[in-house]
């Protein structure tokens, strides 16, 4: 199935709020003398995509032909929006483009800024102009509100009435108690904290699930129910009930996660993939997105390295590496013996991951391992040890080095971040100038290589 999506290209339009998600990276190692607060000394920043501009993201990154339709404020950040996105976006004096700056330190966010404005365009025939000339050439379209104002009652009833006309499935990321704004639509894929919020129940849970999904599809006229479930999955109604399991190993970070639900239920729906069929390489999608840190987008071979995970693929040569990370960025860089592969060293590679997009391990060869340890290691081989590493999801490339340092390796991939563990805070880093920048991971307490040999020798 992933091999029939990704060989095709719907065109799609997402209307909604356009958002521009900021994100500044920083270490924090003093509290202020001035007042009790933290001192953030900033690394980075990194703009990104967000809100309704996500969906775009995700859908452009899954292969569809994507249009944009929304209204920005004529400012510096409506303007980087309307040069971003393919579609028709206006430019409105009285607002103020959605920005939420998020403050991050050692990958955990500790605040969050929000500058944006929040009132109802007033451009609404302007966007349904925009919309009709849009409409004929389309294969599914996403209501993607966030409350911000574009979506009003008339925009939604409007899309959806002519969609209809059509046969043209919307979908609707729903905001606020008031769904009726969306009758008719397709497809609504709210929370159940959203849920219970616009139907009105003090609770919703395994006994309730089913009333409340059924009132859903049933009070505003949609095609198909459906209620995301968090780590329990996704629970969706055509003419029964059915609870796809979520798919998540590991919850970094939610954020975007709905977004790239919709996305891959519009990319299928406007191809006829069956219901269910569709919910389930949803759910594979949101199970990727988790674990990356901030607003984030999943293509169909991050799902299918996620379903397959053939990991033997993943041990590559330093040539090899050296032309597939051809004009990559954001290319993360670690190495070690990681002779017996435990949680600790799980941990930190999965956050390792987390801090860019490509995540390459440097493994010591066995000869190298011995001149570093000793003529009793490793205990397993460079095979068995890279295999071990590859076979980790978040893990996208193992390059085994024969040199006692991996200074080379680095010099010839280029990474742009080198991690090491926090035991190296006073130590020389190999490979520091070839970077732009360090990070140091701190292990989990109570694991490491050598005490779990000890451990087994001593009994």
């Amino acid at each position: 199935m992933l091999d029939f999506l990704s060989s095709k290209r719907p065109k799609i339009l997402v209307v909604g709020d356009l958002m521009i998600d900021n994100y500044i990276w920083c270490d924090c190692t003093k509290v202020s003398p001035e007042a009790p607060v933290l001192v953030m000394n900033t690394k980075k920043q990194d703009k990104r995509l967000g809100g309704a501009a996500n969906v775009y993201a995700n859908l452009e990154a899954l292969g569809a032909d994507v249009l944009a339709l929304s209204v920005v404020g004529n400012d510096e950040n409506g303007a980087f929006l309307k040069k971003s996105l393919k579609g028709l976006i206006l430019l409105e004096d009285e607002k103020k483009t959605s920005l939420k700056t998020r403050i991050l330190s050692h990958s955990q966010q500790v605040l969050r800024i929000d500058d944006e404005t929040v009132c109802d365009t007033k451009l609404e025939e302007e966007l349904l102009f925009g919309f009709n000339k849009m409409l004929k050439e389309l294969d599914a379209i996403v209501l993607s509100d966030y409350g911000k104002g574009v979506l009003t009652h008339r925009i939604c009833a409007c899309i959806i009435q002519k969609a209809n006309e059509r046969e043209i499935p919307v979908l609707v990321d729903p905001k606020g108690d008031d769904y009726s704004k969306y009758s008719g639509a397709t497809l609504l894929t709210p929370n159940k904290k959203e849920a219970m919020q616009a139907l009105k129940f003090n609770s919703l849970n395994e006994e309730n699930l089913e009333e409340a999904i059924v009132e859903l599809k049933d009070r505003f006229k949609l095609k198909f129910s459906m209620i995301t479930l968090s780590e329990a999955g996704i629970a969706i109604y055509d003419d029964k009930l059915h609870i796809i399991p979520a798919k998540a190993r590991e919850v970094f970070d939610v954020t975007g996660a709905g977004d790239s639900v919709i996305s891959v239920m519009a990319f299928c729906m406007a191809l006829k993939v069956p219901l269910l069929k569709a919910c389930e390489i949803a759910n594979k999608a949101a199970a990727v997105v988790v674990s990356k840190i901030g607003s984030a987008t999943v293509s169909f071979d991050e799902i299918r390295k996620f379903e397959k995970n053939d990991f033997e693929e993943k041990i590559k040569s330093k040539e090899e590496v050296q032309n597939i990370l051809k004009d990559k960025t954001n290319i993360v860089f670690s190495n070690g013996c990681f002779d017996i592969l435990h949680f600790g060293h799980i941990k930190y590679l999965q956050k390792a991951k987390n801090l860019g997009d490509i995540l390459v391990i440097g493994l010591n060869s066995d000869a190298s391992v011995k001149r570093l340890k000793g003529e009793q290691r490793p205990i397993n081989s460079q095979f068995h040890r890279a295999s071990m590493l590859a076979s980790l999801y978040f893990v996208d490339f193992v390059v085994i080095f024969d040199e006692d340092t991996p200074y080379e390796l680095i010099k010839a991939l280029k990474p742009d971040i080198l991690v090491k563990g926090a035991d190296y805070v006073s130590k020389e880093v190999v490979g520091a100038d070839l970077v732009k920048r360090v990070e140091l991971i701190k292990f989990e307490d109570g694991f490491s290589t050598t005490s779990i040999i000890e451990r087994i020798k001593s009994e």
